[in-house]
């Protein structure tokens, strides 16, 4: 797929009916031969859509006029360029939780919980947040999850999570200015929802840190791994986080991670984790495929909004 390519079907498939601005944004960029130009002198991973988007936010640039980001990232292309090449999308969005926990309250409690690709840990912390699917509530404390649910009944209890750990190249943390900035750079513009919510989820990381590991997906998971407490019943999991690994590191992953002991839930796009057969997605639109040791289960968007459930209970 062409660097142009890719940000038309960002524009159709994840931006489209969720953040009008990057709608025009990505399909202003997909028309633009100088910043696709640009774009094309960086590696092609540091090309996307969310990347750019965030880095121009980050050095104070405007992303509701595609006009006027154009002249900004022309202008300050070496300083875009030397941010993109730096960064990574690490997206830390406490919603997911709504989509892994239907699967996280199922298994033997209490859990052990670690999760590849943390970022800043925010995953980590699904029995302290809140719930509602529909007209279900569960839970009372921190930031309440939206999550519209379909094909199951909700879950009647929060985990029981006793250890909780995460892995990741650059791991970020809540009391860091300079990483929480980055954070809120990377949540699209029109979702003051998600900005408050990242807000509140930091002050529980913070008031309880986890223990965030900096290492690789496959030579550093075992000995991680390897801490959790006996007893408890050891989760590995990740969302949106593969499609960044190289395709070898990732079968390399999938092979080493299904022979850990415990459980392994994923929640990645149907490319990035394949399965030889799934249902139709309910739309068009980008959803991620939440599956339990290798079994798909459900179709979730992308922040958690929703989760369609298909498969057994």
């Amino acid at each position: 797929m062409t660097t142009a390519e890719t940000y038309a079907a960002f524009a159709a498939r994840e931006a489209h009916g969720v953040s009008p601005a990057y709608e025009r944004l990505s399909l202003a960029v997909a028309g633009d031969p100088e910043l696709l130009a640009l774009l094309d002198t960086v590696p092609e991973a540091k090309r996307q859509p969310n990347l750019l988007f965030g880095v121009v936010r980050l050095l104070g640039g405007p992303v509701g006029d595609p006009d006027a980001f154009h002249d900004f990232a022309v202008a300050n292309w070496a300083g875009v360029a030397a941010q993109l090449c730096t960064r990574s999308t690490q997206t830390n969005e406490p919603g997911r939780c709504a989509v892994l926990l239907p699967e996280l309250a199922s298994l033997p409690q209490p859990l052990a919980l670690l999760e590849v690709g943390a970022s800043a840990g925010l995953g980590l912390y699904p029995d302290r947040y809140s719930y509602r699917y529909g007209d279900r509530r569960l839970g009372a404390g921190g930031p309440v999850l939206e999550c519209a649910l379909t094909g199951t009944e909700p879950p009647s209890r929060l985990p029981e999570v006793v250890w909780r750990a995460g892995l990741d190249l650059n791991p970020l943390q809540v009391t860091d200015c300079d990483d929480v900035a980055w954070l809120d750079a990377l949540i699209w513009p029109e979702h003051h929802h998600r900005r408050e919510r990242l807000r509140a989820a930091a002050g529980i990381a913070a008031a309880d840190p986890p223990a965030l590991v900096r290492g690789d997906l496959v030579d550093d998971l075992p000995a991680l791994a390897a801490q959790a407490p006996p007893g408890a019943t050891l989760v590995v999991f990740h969302t949106s986080v593969l499609y960044q690994v190289p395709a070898d590191r990732r079968k390399g992953f999938e092979a080493l991670v299904r022979t850990m002991p415990g459980h392994w839930i994923s929640v990645e796009a149907p490319e990035v984790v394949a399965f030889p057969e799934l249902p139709p997605a309910p739309d068009e639109t980008l959803h991620n495929v939440v599956a339990l040791d290798g079994v798909p289960l459900a179709w979730a968007r992308g922040h958690g909004q929703a989760l369609s459930w298909f498969g057994p209970r």
